[in-house]
């Protein structure tokens, strides 16, 4: 599974007019799951997420994690994060799980994050969605847990 998080002074995701997830500082992280992945990578994925140090302590360090600081965490699905980009000019998407999977998997990872964080909300699978966002820092950082084979 892929994570593609930023850290955010605030995002959102508007579906249809309605916003639908939104969250003050925090983290705001794109979630893909690949061929392959399972719940065993979705926690593996979660559990890092969780616990990256990606927010600054009193010395100006990146040594707090968003459980740390009890940021927001807005969980956004993203197969295209997944795209083979190799060659040509077109991305190839075969290596993102099938959509079902893919939604179990996203609804799994949602439910996991939501018992361990208090402060969980989502953008919404399948959607043509607008996610808006103030990147801070910027600070970026992609994530992956390949499935074992």
């Amino acid at each position: 599974m892929i994570a593609l998080l930023q850290r955010v002074m605030h995002a959102s995701v508007v579906v249809d007019g309605v916003t639908v997830g939104a969250i003050d500082a925090g983290l705001m992280v794109l979630v893909c799951a690949e061929r392959g992945d399972s719940e065993k990578e979705a926690d593996a994925l979660l559990s890092k997420l969780l616990s990256y140090r990606v927010f600054s302590d009193d010395a100006g360090k990146m040594n707090r994690s968003v459980m740390d600081v009890a940021g927001g965490l807005l969980l956004v699905p993203q197969f295209t994060l997944a795209a083979n980009t190799q060659s040509g000019t077109r991305p190839s998407f075969t290596p993102a799980a099938a959509p079902e999977l893919a939604c179990a998997l996203f609804d799994y990872f949602v439910l996991q994050a939501g018992q361990k964080h208090t402060r969980v909300a989502t953008g919404q699978f399948g959607a043509d969605m607008q996610v808006s966002l103030t990147n801070d820092g910027p600070v970026t950082f992609w994530l992956q847990v390949k499935p074992s084979i």
